[in-house]
């Protein structure tokens, strides 16, 4: 009988892969036309007790429920509450009195990562309490310790730590593209405040149920109740080893960020939304509208890459649109995909966080259509540069979310430094870099009028540069 998918030499590469990341526990679904076409559990939700990973595995998502955040907010659009052109101040007059800018700022702004907010500490308060009663933290990717501001546990104390902030706007709304995890904070206020039900109420009850994710949820009380729940584990810094560290992370004030949990099934189901002109197995959830809406590259974030409202958007992926969102927060990595055209869909959840679950999926897809594991949609050429011009790049990097970075030259080449791990960087354009792997992030250094360098974009963010001698 011939095979429908080459599942033997895919799940070969994907166990090679996870186990060379040290991914405790993985799941990767693959449909097309509403049909499995890969779906492989891979090591253990609970490595102890061996218990395995099943497509019905509970698992965090993190930033993938950004985009259930813009969906919500379509839906009130449907129904006359409110428009991604109104100014957010109709919503949040609390923050009306902070800077002239805040008054410029529309939804559709916040949507799409463009209100001129650089990173903030607003969600590192937001979840303080969690990492406070947490001792694994001290692995994870961001410097989330040594921040001695509030807890923000309701919306009234995010708004007035974010009318209140000292900070430097990045320019006018529109003007650059930063992902703002504050940005979608004030998207989850504003549609509790415009439908008169909490977020977490109006998503469940307008979006999951609808769709039939039946183990889609923010209340973390579900996941002592429910079986077939992932335990959460933790790599150590310095890559050695993963252990289990069991605390899951809430941010209560901040939920519309990254806090929903589901599994492989239910986004698969979710993603039908998108290929189908927003209906799910015949249930409609959005109008034909709000799903283009959605899916437009409204901002050019990198060559080729766009962001839509909460959905990352290639317009040409080996001519057809890609629309993708993933995710990272403690023991989750986690991406989805999908090509609408070819009602191609894909998911990948994971257990830990840090690993570039993307990449994984993103090659079982390759694979799928019938190209190479690792080929990409884009190719960049290395452009020659002087070590004199590279010395104007090197500095310390700082964000308020914790995100600390060097740029230097070391033994003659050319890097960045963040975590522990310093990695070569090759030139591609004018004060654009990226990693020497094909399929590495860009890296884009920003001039101030005198030219001198005064930010860097990585990881999508603006991260200011810290004078001299600090």
């Amino acid at each position: 009988m011939k095979e429908t998918v080459t599942e033997t030499p895919i799940e070969q590469y994907a166990m090679e892969w996870i186990e060379k990341e040290l991914i405790p526990g993985a799941m990767i679904g693959i449909s097309q036309n509403a049909v499995p076409v890969f779906e492989k559990g891979f090591g253990f939700r609970n490595v102890e007790a061996q218990l395995p990973v099943t497509a019905d595995t509970v698992f965090g998502i993190a930033s993938m429920t950004k985009s259930f955040t813009c969906a919500g907010i379509m839906k009130l659009q449907e129904e006359g509450k409110l428009s991604v052109q109104d100014s957010i101040v109709t919503y949040l007059p609390e923050l009306k009195g902070s800077s002239k800018q805040v008054e410029q700022i529309t939804i559709h702004h916040l949507m799409t990562h463009t209100a001129g907010y650089p990173p903030l500490a607003t969600h590192v308060y937001a979840r303080k309490n969690s990492i406070e009663q947490d001792p694994s933290a001290k692995d994870y990717g961001l410097d989330l310790l040594n921040n001695p501001g509030p807890h923000i546990e309701t919306y009234d104390e995010m708004l007035a730590f974010m009318a209140n902030d000292d900070f430097k706007w990045l320019g006018a709304p529109g003007d650059y593209y930063s992902y703002s995890n504050d940005s979608y904070g004030l998207l989850g206020v504003i549609i509790a405040r415009a439908s008169g039900q909490s977020y977490e109420a109006f998503i469940e009850e307008n979006i999951l149920i609808p769709a039939g994710m039946t183990r889609s949820f923010f209340d973390m009380k579900r996941l002592d109740e429910l079986d077939d729940v992932t335990t959460l584990y933790m790599k150590a810094k310095d890559g050695s080893h993963v252990y289990e560290a069991p605390l899951w992370w809430d941010a209560p004030s901040m939920r519309a960020v990254g806090y929903l949990k589901s599994t492989v099934h239910d986004i698969l189901l979710y993603l039908e939304m998108y290929m189908n002109e927003g209906t799910v197995e015949g249930v409609r959830i959005l109008s034909k509208e709000s799903i283009e809406q959605m899916m437009t590259p409204h901002m050019e974030y990198e060559p080729g890459k766009c962001y839509g409202y909460g959905l990352r958007i290639i317009p040409d992926y080996f001519g057809s649109k890609l629309i993708s969102h993933g995710g990272g927060l403690k023991g989750v990595s986690s991406y989805m995909c999908a090509i609408p055209d070819k009602k191609l869909s894909g998911v990948i959840l994971t257990n830990v966080a840090d690993v570039e679950a993307g990449d994984l999926l993103m090659d079982a897809l390759n694979k799928v259509e019938g190209r190479p594991y690792d080929v990409s949609p884009f190719t960049y050429d290395t452009v020659p540069v002087t070590e004199q011009e590279l010395r104007k790049f090197e500095g310390v990097y700082i964000s308020g979310e914790g995100m600390n970075v060097e740029v230097a030259i070391r033994d003659g080449q050319f890097g960045l430094e963040s975590n522990g791990f310093f990695r070569p960087l090759r030139c591609i354009g004018k004060n654009v870099f990226m990693g020497t792997e094909d399929n590495s992030d860009i890296l884009q250094f920003i001039e101030n009028a005198s030219g001198e360098i005064e930010r860097i974009v990585y990881g999508g963010r603006h991260i200011m540069r810290q004078p001299s001698g600090l």
